[in-house]
């Protein structure tokens, strides 16, 4: 099911797994995913045991895996399990899912995202303006997700960049 669709209340703080992708989905793509990551989650378990989890394509480019640990832990093999469908769906699409070495951000409503490094010298250099908006993928829990996964860049990572 999908976050927004599920009983997942925001009060409580389920784990999350946030994959990148390197550009949006296209249309037909989005919705492949999502049969797919619907289908997967439906039976994912931690040792036997249904994992009560849903997922969300956030901005048609990042997704969002949530899951309660409060019903059940997801256990090593679960999380392998998981890591099994997302490299499939990676290498299906080719979209740099776990290349973690990237920064996205959001320029004139625009997401963009540039290899680190590039993100880097260009904010230096003065060619992306600190007025953009800049994704945090490190957040490991719904609360912080929702409060601070897209942060104005004078309170993300990024205004350490020197």
């Amino acid at each position: 099911m999908k976050i927004e669709e599920s009983n997942i209340v925001e009060a409580n703080d389920y784990r999350i797994i946030i994959y990148p992708a390197s550009r949006p989905f296209e249309t037909k793509e989005a919705k492949q995913i999502t049969e797919k990551l619907f289908d997967f989650l439906a039976t994912w378990a931690a040792h036997g045991k249904p994992l009560s989890s849903s997922f969300k394509i956030e901005k048609n480019q990042f997704i969002i895996i949530c899951v309660d640990e409060e019903k059940e832990m997801a256990s090593g093999c679960s999380i392998d399990a998981l890591g099994k469908v997302m490299r499939e769906i990676d290498e299906e699409y080719k979209l740099g899912l776990f290349d973690r070495m990237k920064a996205s951000f959001i320029e004139n409503g625009e997401v963009k995202t540039l290899k680190l490094n590039d993100f880097k010298s260009k904010v230096r250099n003065g060619e992306i303006s600190k007025d953009i908006q800049v994704f945090d993928f490190s957040k490991n829990t719904y609360l912080e997700f929702i409060g601070n996964f897209l942060l104005p860049f004078d309170r993300s990572w990024a205004a350490g960049i020197k």
